[in-house]
C-alpha cells in the first residue's frame, strides 16, 4: 500500500533519520522508507500520530473483510484455479522470485499459468498485455521482470478481473495473482504468504507498523519463509544470486562469473522494497560495494548513475528491466533464483488438480 508514504511524509515529527543506512547515493525518499522501516521492525514505538491513523485505517480494512465475508461486496469466482501470491507487510518480501519460480514449476507439471498483477507504478491506463518489447514504465516493472524471466503470459490491469479473462482467453489454465492477498474480489483456490526473516514487525497496522491490514482471523493455505527457519507448516524458500548478465538489448547480453567482481571496485544499486536484502547477499558472495538504495519502484534515468562512472554497477533484476535502455556502458543484472522444496511443488500440482475453485475470505 504505497499511498502510506504521503501519510507519513507529512508527521517529519514522527521520523529519525537512520544511521544504519547505507552510504552511497541516497534519496529523501530513500532515506524515509529506512526510518520508517527501523520503526517498525525496531525497538522505537510509533508516535501517538501515526497511531492514530492506524487505527483508522485498521477499522476499514476489518469492515472490508467482513462484507465480503458476509457478501456484502461480491467476489468473482473463475472457472480454472487461481493462486495469490503476496504479503501481509508493506515493502519487498520476496514474492517476485516466487512468483517466477512457481510459473516454471508448475509449467514443467503441465499447467499453461498466466500471471495477473495491477503493474503498480507504471504510467499507463487499463489493460497492458505485457511482452518483450514493453516498456517498464507502461506495464510495471515487476510484471515486466516475470514475462522476461519465464515467457508466460502476463496481463496488467487495475481491475485484476478483467485481465483474468484476457488471461483465459489466451489459453491460460491457471492463474497466478501477484501482490493480490488483500484484493479479496478475486475468488482464489490457494493464497500463498511470502514472509522474510523481518516477520511483521512490530504487529501494527501502517503507518504505525508495516501490515497492510490487521492479521484476518482466517489463516493463509500456505506460508512461504526465507532468511530463517520453517517452524511448523511453513515452507522454506531459499533465494540464490546467479551469475550477472551485462545490460543491453542484445538478448544472448553478455554473464560473467559473480566471483570475478569480488577484490575490485563496484557499485551495487536496488530500488527494491527491502534494498538491504540485495546488499547482504552481495557481501555474503564476497563483494565490497558501494551501496546505493532507491526508491521502491525508482524510475530511473541516466542522471541517476553520474558518479557511478568508475566502476561496473550491479543491480537486481528487477531495476535492470527500467535500466536496459540507457545505454549504461558497465552495467549488469544480478538474476534472484527462489529455491522451493520439490515436495512442497509437487503436493501443490496435487491441490490445484483437486481443490474447489475458491476459497472464503
Amino acid at each position: 500500500m504505497p499511498n502510506c508514504w504521503r501519510v507519513v511524509a507529512s508527521m517529519p515529527s514522527c521520523i529519525a533519520p537512520s544511521s544504519a543506512m547505507p552510504e552511497g547515493r541516497r534519496t529523501l525518499r530513500a532515506v524515509l522508507e529506512e526510518s520508517l522501516q527501523a520503526r517498525w521492525y525496531g525497538p522505537v514505538p510509533p508516535g501517538l500520530a501515526l497511531r492514530l491513523v492506524a487505527a483508522v485505517y485498521g477499522t476499514l480494512m476489518r469492515l472490508r473483510r467482513w462484507a465480503y465475508r458476509v457478501g456484502l461486496l461480491r467476489q468473482h469466482r473463475l472457472d480454472i484455479p487461481v493462486v495469490v501470491v503476496g504479503n501481509r507487510t508493506v515493502g519487498g518480501a520476496g514474492k517476485t522470485p516466487l512468483v517466477i519460480a512457481l510459473v516454471t514449476a508448475l509449467r514443467e507439471r503441465g499447467w499453461r499459468p498466466g500471471v495477473l498483477s495491477r503493474g503498480y507504478g507504471r504510467r499507463s491506463r487499463g489493460l497492458q498485455q505485457v511482452d518483450r518489447r514493453s516498456d517498464a514504465a507502461e506495464v510495471g516493472d515487476e510484471p515486466l521482470l516475470v514475462h522476461l524471466a519465464t515467457g508466460a503470459p502476463v496481463a496488467v490491469d487495475a481491475d485484476r478481473i478483467n485481465a483474468a479473462h484476457t488471461l483465459i482467453a489466451a489459453g491460460c489454465d491457471l492463474l497466478i495473482a501477484d501482490d493480490g492477498l488483500q484484493h479479496l474480489r478475486l475468488g482464489r483456490v490457494l493464497d500463498i504468504e511470502v514472509q522474510d526473516a523481518r516477520g511483521l514487525g512490530n504487529g501494527r497496522v501502517m503507518p504505525a507498523g508495516p501490515l497492510r491490514e490487521p492479521v484476518p482471523a482466517r489463516d493463509v493455505d500456505v506460508r512461504v519463509v526465507h532468511g530463517r527457519e520453517a517452524e511448523g507448516t511453513e515452507v522454506p524458500m531459499r533465494l540464490e544470486l546467479g551469475d550477472p548478465r551485462r545490460l543491453g538489448g542484445d538478448p544472448m547480453a553478455t554473464s560473467r562469473p559473480l566471483a570475478s567482481f569480488v577484490g575490485r571496485p563496484v557499485h551495487a544499486v536496488a530500488g527494491i522494497g527491502h534494498p538491504g536484502r540485495f546488499f547482504r547477499a552481495l557481501r555474503g558472495a564476497g563483494l565490497a560495494a558501494l551501496e546505493h538504495p532507491f526508491p521502491d519502484h525508482h524510475a530511473f534515468t541516466e542522471a541517476d548513475f553520474a558518479t557511478m562512472r568508475d566502476a561496473p554497477v550491479l543491480m537486481t533484476g528487477k531495476d535492470a528491466v527500467k535500466c536496459r535502455h540507457l545505454g549504461l556502458d558497465d552495467a549488469w543484472e544480478v538474476p534472484v533464483t527462489a529455491v522451493l522444496p520439490t515436495a512442497f511443488l509437487d503436493t501443490l500440482d496435487h491441490r490445484l488438480r483437486d481443490s474447489p475453485r475458491h476459497v472464503d475470505p
